[in-house]
């Protein structure tokens, strides 16, 4: 592809994007993968530059841009190298006009600025939009952290976890089971649920169980996992594909899966009243802590659809307290930073059962996080992790 042929792509792919956020389609990972699957003829080299210019745009651009031409028009204003590949050559972006109009340029829309209520300022709120690091969590039963340091030399330990490592952008992390990718903020969430042999842990929005194989190894003795681990969600298809991860990681069998039913999850949920040590929400929420690795996501929130994660975080935290046992701990997790979502969530459980004991898990000296309400704050810029709020209640005895 000649230079001016990958811009013309970018625009193309900036389409389906913006139509796709309209509609609630596919995510632009997918699409990109989609319409390069159609174009095998497009190199390496082609892909990763047509991929840059995409997110560059979708960074560029808090709401969705009128069109794809647009939204590189916008950036190309900014850029005279990439200005100049509008030259209507064979495949290429026909010229710039004088009168092309370019869109607002503002980073997030200011509902969504406004619904951050003080919990960030606008340096940490642009943070959000940077590239996000490569993070993965060692399997302590597959490899140790000498084999880490064999198979990547470049390979630093995180701060704050137990099995975490940064890794150099772009670095292969093959799906053998010694390492999974995960943020740093996920695992130091993971640990705070303080996971041990012999006890009964609930993950109830496992999702494809990140969280729940970082919560396996902290339960292993030997060989295996010791207790109960259960890993539930709504959707069959994303808590099957929990099943290969966990045979691959060594804990095949171990692993319970429980699958909800919408609306009814009380009834699955009924036989563990009383009996988990743990319980941990990841619960469904805008992703606003996330944009670094899904910055078109935030074309797709509305308030409206805030409004319905907020009623859904609610009715979850609302299920899982029952579920634990006198003494045990309830973990509340999402990755956002809209207090809404965090702090007023947890601060309403404080007021409805004034005697749950908040466990403060901020972080001092080089364990991340700051306090926020009853609970802590993780952020790109102040922790170098995705964000994340999280809190840790204890059931009184």
């Amino acid at each position: 592809m000649t230079p001016a042929a990958r811009v013309q792509a970018a625009i193309d792919l900036l389409d389906l994007i913006i139509a796709s956020a309209r509609d609630h389609g596919a995510a632009a990972d997918t699409l990109i993968a989609r319409y390069f699957r159609d174009r095998r003829y497009a190199g390496s080299k082609d892909r990763r530059a047509v991929r840059d210019l995409v997110y560059r745009a979708v960074r560029a651009y808090g709401d969705p841009p009128p069109s794809g031409r647009a939204a590189m028009v916008g950036i190309a204003r900014q850029d005279t190298e990439l200005a100049a590949l509008f030259d209507g050559s064979a495949h290429g972006p026909a010229p710039i006009s004088a009168d092309e109009q370019a869109p607002n340029g503002a980073l997030l829309p200011n509902w969504i600025i406004a619904a951050f209520a003080g919990s960030i300022d606008e340096a940490e709120q642009a943070a959000l939009l940077d590239r996000a690091p490569l993070h993965v969590r060692r399997n302590p039963l597959r490899a140790s952290a000498e084999d880490v340091q064999a198979r990547w030399a470049e390979a630093r330990a995180l701060d704050g976890t137990a099995y975490g490592y940064a890794l150099p952008a772009g670095t292969d992390v093959p799906d053998d089971g010694m390492a999974d990718v995960q943020d740093a903020g996920s695992q130091i969430i993971s640990q705070a649920c303080q996971a041990q042999p012999g006890l009964t842990v609930l993950d109830l929005c496992a999702g494809a169980g990140g969280k729940t194989l970082a919560l396996a190894a902290d339960m292993v003795r030997g060989d295996s996992i010791k207790g109960r681990l259960i890993a539930a969600d709504a959707v069959r298809d994303r808590l099957a594909r929990l099943v290969p991860r966990a045979e691959r990681a060594g804990y095949a069998g171990q692993i319970e899966t429980l699958l909800l039913n919408t609306g009814r999850e009380g009834e699955a949920l009924a036989p563990l009243a009383g009996q988990c040590d743990i319980v941990l929400i990841d619960a469904p929420c805008s992703g606003s802590g996330t944009w670094r690795r899904n910055p078109e996501a935030r074309w797709r929130l509305t308030p409206a659809r805030l409004d319905r994660v907020v009623a859904l975080q609610a009715r979850l935290l609302e299920l899982a307290l029952p579920l634990v046992k006198p003494g045990g701990r309830l973990v509340y997790a999402v990755c956002s930073l809209i207090d809404k979502e965090g702090r007023d969530q947890i601060q309403q459980i404080v007021s409805s059962a004034p005697l749950w004991q908040i466990i403060h898990s901020a972080g001092s000296g080089k364990t991340p996080g700051r306090s926020w309400g009853e609970g802590t704050l993780l952020t790109p810029a102040h922790d170098g992790t995705d964000g994340f709020f999280f809190a840790v209640l204890e059931k009184p005895c």
